[in-house]
């Protein structure tokens, strides 16, 4: 073999290891061989921190400790501050007799149902004898002939202004009874309430009567009350006091109106007129609202319930307090089995809400004062 066909040889072999090397195929092309990726360093960001929400104050926990301890009964109370996420509480989780505060499921309820369009506060109600009930009910007395004419914007007015048990249970029948309540409350999540089945009966099963409508006119329910046996009087209320079926925590409650407040629970406008209507409340002058300083607010609902001899079963302020720099707090004092007398009874609710606020709690007024 000459030099000259060995070269083209030689030429041929290597230009074949050359495609070799960058793949061959048909239609390939000589392609270079990529460089290798850069490196990239990404920095990533530090994990979160970890922050434990604020310590409640540990004065306020150490006197409402102290308060509660103190009392001569069954007492629970929750101070839940919005804004910083605390809650201070002593006897919290205790499910404790609500009576008038279980108003404020009810008008929430009604609300509700305004937002979505299935009622309206100007709709018109009617007020009949049929549906006069019993104890505190201002509006019996405007009920004459064939009934008096008002509003679902009125009885809710009534109901929370002056805790009108009449306005309050034509409210129940208005938005579909006890039962549309308590499907709020479950859909709303809203903890340990219990809905009780309506003043009529609430009241007559803690006092061991048989309802009869013909009681809710004049003091007919006082007088059968009163014909009843002590021991089978006795024994009603201790089953009320042993399982309300109104009964309520402290704690749920003030979670309930925080949430309320935060507009989680109804619409912006709906939220403002429960809130509006509450802070124009007429009762319960001698509880909340005399530990209640010059420049904070107060939207409350209170609730007060049958006596026998000595012995209470029931009494409660619960509210949504604003300090004058806008930091908002819920609260509630609840009261469930007692024989101290009223004015020490109110006089627990003062010194709660004045460990929170800073008040000099003024004297009670008297029981004219503190209706529901």
């Amino acid at each position: 073999m000459d030099t000259k066909t060995l070269g083209r040889r030689l030429s041929v072999i290597g230009w074949s290891l050359l495609i070799a090397g960058c793949g061959a195929g048909a239609g390939s092309a000589l392609i270079p061989a990529a460089p290798p990726p850069p490196l990239v360093s990404v920095p990533l960001p530090p994990p979160p921190v970890q922050t434990r929400p604020p310590l409640p104050p540990r004065a306020l926990q150490e006197r409402i400790d102290q308060l509660i301890r103190e009392f001569p009964g069954k007492a629970g109370a929750a101070v839940r501050s919005l804004d910083d996420g605390w809650l201070v509480q002593r006897g919290g989780d205790l499910s404790l007799p609500q009576q008038s505060v279980s108003k404020l499921w009810g008008a929430m309820t009604v609300l509700s149902q305004r937002d979505a369009g299935r009622l309206k506060l100007d709709d018109p109600v009617l007020v009949t004898r049929a549906d006069l009930t019993l104890f505190h009910q201002p509006i019996a007395a405007l009920v004459k002939g064939a009934g008096y004419q008002t509003t679902i914007g009125g009885l809710l007015t009534r109901a929370l202004t002056q805790s009108d048990n009449t306005a309050n249970d034509r409210l129940l029948t208005y938005v579909g009874g006890p039962a549309a309540v308590r499907r709020f409350i479950a859909a709303k999540q809203l903890g340990a309430i219990k809905f009780g089945p309506g003043e009529r009966l609430l009241q007559s099963g803690t006092a061991g009567v048989t309802w009869n409508q013909s009681m809710a006119v004049g003091r007919g329910f006082e007088a059968a009350r009163a014909r009843l046996s002590p021991s089978v009087r006795q024994a009603a209320m201790q089953r009320y006091i042993d399982n309300p079926p109104d009964g309520a925590s402290p704690n749920a409650i003030t979670g309930a109106l925080a949430r309320l407040a935060r507009g989680e629970l109804l619409s912006e406008t709906s939220t403002r007129i429960l809130l509006d209507t509450m802070a124009a409340s007429r009762t319960g002058h001698a509880r909340l609202r005399a530990a209640t300083p010059v420049g904070w607010q107060l939207a409350h609902k209170t609730g007060t319930g049958q006596e026998l001899g000595r012995r209470n079963a029931g009494f409660n302020d619960i509210g949504l307090l604003t300090a004058p720099d806008g930091r908002r707090y819920a609260i509630a004092v609840m009261i469930g089995d007692t024989t101290a007398p009223m004015r020490d009874r109110q006089q627990l609710i003062r010194n709660v809400c004045a460990a929170l606020t800073g008040a000099q709690p003024r004297s009670a007024t008297g029981a004219a004062d503190d209706e529901m």
